[in-house]
């Protein structure tokens, strides 16, 4: 016997429930909270890992949306100061999460932020991450972002977004395979002047662009050390050291690399290039359609060393013809 098919119009189905007395009723949400009422069934269940100054500067730029909420956050320092650089202030797994919950508090009285030192555990026990927000140093951008997509959650990912080209290729290949939702975070380019730096050059209103220029001031963040590895420290209390390295080499535990000055040392950062490059450039890669560049010369400026990057440098890029773009 074939299962019965009922074809059910919604003022049919209204008009019945009505004439039965029935003891539910379909209401606007709104009608329920106010116009800005967001159910919780709605929202964006969102987990920070790293919570240093960026990631701190996300989740207050989080705060402005309804629809998401900051469920849960993991780094493996519980503070750091941050006086002594542009995001001032006190960051760290502790201080991110009592803002969090000071926040969403004024909204869902006596909510909650769950908190851990390892992101791993975090993705394991906080089963309804809906998504992650990668804001750790470099070297772990394509490790936490790699495992919260295999596990299906949505990723923001700060820049740079890898540490290396073989991380790129990787990460690339994994939000295939998984197809969550991916993005990564350059402050600048939903703005109005990237999107009308594009709509000249793409209307000729200058010709043909054929060399491009772009700087920085940028330079080390660090000012006690200038080359090599810096002296070993005691480990301070509330510190994970052997989480922060992540996969890298187990090395003693030195102020010099956080907060922030990891930035400076090629096993965790990227040097200015890797911080500024994808601002700076920004626009002449969407307008004029750059891709993988066919050479690239590099020249430190300030000297070469092991452990830490050059305090400046001058990069060529030469690009192939592209469409109506010249080479």
């Amino acid at each position: 016997m074939k299962p019965l098919e009922f074809r059910v119009s919604r003022r049919q189905f209204l008009h019945t429930a009505a004439t039965a007395g029935a003891a539910f009723s379909l209401v606007p949400r709104h009608v329920l909270g106010g116009p800005k009422f967001v159910a919780p069934s709605e929202k964006i269940n969102l987990a920070i890992v790293g919570a240093g100054g960026q990631g701190r500067t996300n989740m207050r730029e989080l705060f402005r949306h309804k629809d998401v909420q900051v469920m849960a956050v993991a780094d493996p320092i519980e503070t750091e100061d941050l006086e002594a650089f542009y995001f001032r202030g006190v960051a760290g797994r502790l201080p991110v999460k009592a803002e969090a919950e000071k926040v969403y508090g004024e909204r869902t009285p006596n909510f909650k932020v769950a908190d851990y030192e390892d992101f791993r555990v975090m993705l394991e026990k906080e089963k309804a991450i809906d998504a992650v927000l990668c804001a750790t140093p470099d070297h772990l951008h394509a490790y936490v972002s790699i495992l919260a997509m295999r596990q299906g959650k949505h990723v923001y990912c700060e820049k740079p977004l890898v540490h290396s080209v073989w991380e790129a290729r990787r990460i690339a290949e994994v939000a295939k395979e998984t197809g969550v939702a991916t993005q990564m975070g350059n402050q600048g380019h939903s703005g109005e002047g990237i999107r009308q730096t594009c709509e000249w050059i793409w209307a000729g209103v200058i010709g043909d662009v054929r060399e491009v220029h772009a700087w920085t001031a940028a330079s080390r963040w660090s000012k006690k050390y200038t080359q090599g590895r810096p002296v070993e420290e005691p480990v301070p209390k509330g510190v994970n050291w052997d989480l922060w390295l992540g996969p890298r080499a187990m090395r003693p535990y030195s102020s010099a690399y956080t907060p922030v000055t990891w930035r400076d040392y090629w096993d965790f950062g990227t040097a200015p290039i890797g911080d500024f490059f994808c601002h700076n450039f920004d626009n002449a890669c969407w307008a004029l359609d750059l891709k993988a560049p066919v050479s690239i010369e590099a020249y430190g400026a300030g000297g070469v060393d092991a452990d830490m990057a050059p305090p400046g440098g001058i990069y060529y890029y030469q690009f192939p013809a592209r469409g109506r773009c010249p080479r």
